[in-house]
């Protein structure tokens, strides 16, 4: 999957987000609404981190699952991702749109799966949650994945840049989502001496 048009809209300009066809089956409605991160990837400026801002939202109730639920919701939604962003590119008839955001929602929850694990710990997981530690924690994890997803290091930059389809748009937040889980692990490692 190398070498295809992998070209994209300008993300330092307001972009409007391209409409779903109008002879859409319900399936591809649901499935553009899914990449589209229920609506989250919507503005026309910065929709990768309104889609993060959406992920990290939806993700604060199902952390209070438990870690294996979380764990099993994270690795279904990037595999299922790579297909519900390749169709969402399809509708919108380009690849990896900045309003598909799903790919930040896998990503984000990637990032979250350490906290994920430390909240099991907890007698109560709202109470846990709404700790100002807890909560700087959720925070660092936002920033260290939107930074990874942003600026895109190596190898980040070339799987955006080189795979193309439904995985190319999940790769990428895949690995920002991974380097960024490295980070905060060692920043919360540090803290906590």
């Amino acid at each position: 999957m190398i070498d295809h048009d992998l070209s994209k809209p300008d993300i330092r300009k307001a972009n409007d987000c391209p409409p779903l066809p109008a002879n859409a089956s319900m399936l591809d409605r649901i499935v553009y609404w899914l990449g589209l991160g229920l609506g989250s990837g919507l503005p026309r400026r910065a929709p990768g981190t309104w889609g993060t801002v959406g992920g990290l939202i939806v993700a604060i109730p199902l952390l209070s699952l438990g870690f294996l639920p979380f764990l099993l919701i994270t690795v279904l939604s990037s595999i299922f991702g790579i297909w519900i962003c390749g169709r969402t590119s399809e509708l919108m008839k380009g690849h990896d749109d900045p309003h598909i955001v799903w790919d930040e929602w896998a990503g984000m929850w990637i990032t979250l799966l350490p906290f994920s694990y430390m909240s099991m710990t907890a007698d109560s997981f709202w109470q846990y949650i709404s700790q100002p530690l807890s909560l700087a924690a959720l925070l660092l994890a936002f920033v260290l994945f939107r930074f990874f997803d942003i600026i895109k290091p190596p190898p980040i930059g070339w799987a955006d840049r080189k795979v193309a389809g439904g995985l190319g748009v999940m790769l990428d937040d895949i690995i920002a989502g991974v380097m960024a889980v490295v980070v905060w692990i060692i920043v919360m490692m540090v803290f906590s001496l």
